[in-house]
């Protein structure tokens, strides 16, 4: 009886470690992340600027699709790019360059569950891909799903990567096939200045994203807001951090 009670005690303490080691959100939590600049979810300013970001691709058909919108009305958005895509459409990848937008990191399969060694040799496979066709480094990373670790950020940031989320009132969901109309009232109902705006451009069907951009995009110009990369929208929270800090210095 006692080797039993002693069995299951091994047993509960081994599911115990099981899920410290295995849990899939960070403990430190986000305003931690917010204030270390380790992650970005979105940006305080009145300045009326939004980033519109892509994930998944590139697709051959949908991300073209994308980028003839986007070149339209002069937008710039940031595309993270699964590597197995941009290898396949190396062309796309290189327009994306060519034509101002960022491209940042998503791995290189897209795996919903990995270890983090695994992870940073899919990281460091689609960068050293995405250097060879762009002659860039990304420094920008996307987990998948945004599913994050306490430990995964450490790695990533020892590798020189910061890590972009998405405003939680933004994500289109337009994976799931919404409908045009729903994807549209998300994003024109919801956006506001420095918000971040999650779309797919790869991953299965995208025909409902590029009909809904062909809306949200001259809507968004008409009601004064210009679309940025991830990067200028960091670097704009870094130039009102700046002068807050002056003003209250002269208070």
């Amino acid at each position: 009886m006692k080797n039993k009670y002693l069995f299951l005690l091994v047993l509960f303490f081994m599911g115990i470690t099981f899920v410290m080691v295995n849990t899939t959100s960070a403990d430190k939590g986000r305003r931690y992340y917010e204030q270390t600049g380790e992650v970005v979810w979105e940006i305080k300013t009145e300045e009326k600027v939004v980033a519109i970001t892509f994930d998944d691709g590139p697709h051959a058909k949908y991300t073209a699709d994308i980028l003839d919108l986007l070149e339209k009305y002069n937008a710039k958005a940031t595309f993270f790019v699964v590597g197995e895509n941009a290898e396949k459409n190396p062309e796309l990848l290189l327009r994306q360059y060519n034509d101002g937008h960022e491209i940042a990191n998503h791995t290189y399969t897209h795996p919903i569950k990995t270890t983090i060694p695994k992870l940073e040799i899919e990281i460091k496979k689609t960068n050293d891909l995405i250097y060879s066709i762009t002659g860039y480094h990304p420094e920008l990373f996307r987990p998948v799903e945004g599913q994050y670790t306490d430990n995964m950020i450490q790695s990533l940031v020892k590798n020189g990567y910061k890590v972009v989320m998405w405003s939680w009132h933004m994500d289109t969901e337009d994976w799931r096939n919404p409908g045009v109309h729903r994807i549209i009232k998300t994003v024109l109902n919801g956006t506001k200045p420095g918000n971040i705006i999650l779309f797919h451009d790869g991953g299965g069907n995208r025909s409902q994203t590029v009909k809904a951009l062909e809306k949200i995009l001259p809507e968004l110009q008409k009601q004064g807001y210009k679309f940025v990369t991830i990067s200028e929208l960091i670097d704009l929270q870094k130039k009102e951090e700046l002068r807050n800090k002056k003003e209250k210095k002269y208070d």
